[in-house]
Order: C-alpha cells, then structure tokens, then sequence
C-alpha cells in the first residue's frame, strides 16, 4: 500500500509553486501518494498568527523577496516575485483543483500550470478564462471541472481541507504532512525525503 503525504497548498503561493516539483519527486522516489488538498490560507493564519505579505514589516517584505528569488535560482524555476496579478483571488483555481480530485483525476500537472501561470508567466489565475485553457491543456474536461468547481460541494472541501490543515498543526503553505508529522515550508522537502528514506518515527511535540 503506497505511503500518503497530505499535500496543503493554495494556488496563490509562490512557495508552493517552488516546491511543486520537487515534492512531485520525492514522492515518485518513494513510490508516494500526494493527497492534494486545496485550502483557505487565511484560515490556516487566522490560528497561525500569520499576517498577508504586504501587512508585515518592511524588512519581513525584503527578506521575502531576495528568499523568493532565492529558491527560484536554487530550484532552476523561472519566477518574477511581483507578479502583476498578486494579490490574487485564489478560491477558484483552488477549487478548481479541488473539483479534478473529485473527479479521480490526476490533478498534478494542472497545479503546476497554475502556478507557474501566476509566478512566471504573468497571467491572472482568477479568471475562468485563464483557468480554462490551463485545464483544457493539461488534458481535462475544463466546462465540467470549472462548474463543478462553483458548487458548495466543492467548496465544503476546500473548507474541509482548511481545517484538517489546522488539525495537523500547519502553520502555512505549502505543508506536507507524513503520519502526523507537518512539514511546513519549501524548504522542508528535503526533510521530508529523508524521513520517507529512513522510514523513522513521526516527530511530535
């Protein structure tokens, strides 16, 4: 039976898109199972304490911009930090991914679209439009997925989602959390590797 990471993210997160691939790897590596699961940031921070980007001091703002630009060059991923449409309204394409697991599709290679649509390529991911052609591209029925994304139903999962992040202690996005133990950040996956190579026990406070 494969192993299964909780994968906690929102579509509006340039840490996640900076950690999207790599974290596709190391689950391959693995032979792992990434549970995608869409949230609302904002009530991830709400509990976190977390504040909006613009909302922090000046030098909490600086030293997001050099980490993004950072990671991007550590990564190999192109990456404009101040994309002309952020902030942005994610709810949608969340939802939209959302709706593709739903569905039992493989909703990986859509995400990773969306976001470097966002954080590379200078397009609004809150229109349907935009989102449309990305599902379109990567393969899915995109009427049927963006509809589907408009129902309460899929929005209860998003909200589901949210609060099971809450539940494991994830502080932000993206969080992967492998048999309880949260790996919050980028930054985390090559932790996140080596658990899964060593099989340890989980960590816990």
């Amino acid at each position: 039976m494969s192993t299964v990471i909780d994968y906690y993210f929102t579509s509006m997160s340039p840490f996640t898109y900076l950690g999207h691939e790599a974290v596709r790897a190391v689950a391959r590596k693995h032979g792992a199972t990434l549970a995608v699961k869409p949230v609302n940031l904002f009530g991830i921070w709400d509990i976190s304490g977390a504040v909006p980007p613009l909302r922090r001091p000046p030098v909490r703002q600086r030293l997001r911009m050099v980490e993004l630009q950072r990671i991007a060059d550590f990564r190999g991923l192109p990456l404009n930090p101040k994309p002309q449409h952020w902030p942005v309204d994610p709810t949608l394409a969340d939802r939209s991914v959302a709706a593709l697991v739903a569905a039992g599709a493989d909703p990986l290679d859509y995400m990773q679209a969306v976001f470097a649509a966002l954080w590379a390529q200078g397009e609004n991911i809150a229109e349907p439009d935009t989102l449309a052609r990305l599902l379109k591209e990567a393969g899915h029925d995109a009427p049927t997925i963006l509809k589907a994304a408009e129902s309460e139903a899929t929005g209860a999962i998003r909200e589901k989602n949210t609060a099971d992040a809450v539940a494991a202690d994830a502080v932000g996005v993206p969080c992967y959390v492998l048999n309880g133990e949260a790996f919050f950040g980028q930054d985390r996956v090559e932790y996140l590797d080596h658990a899964l190579a060593t099989g340890r026990k989980p960590f816990i406070a």
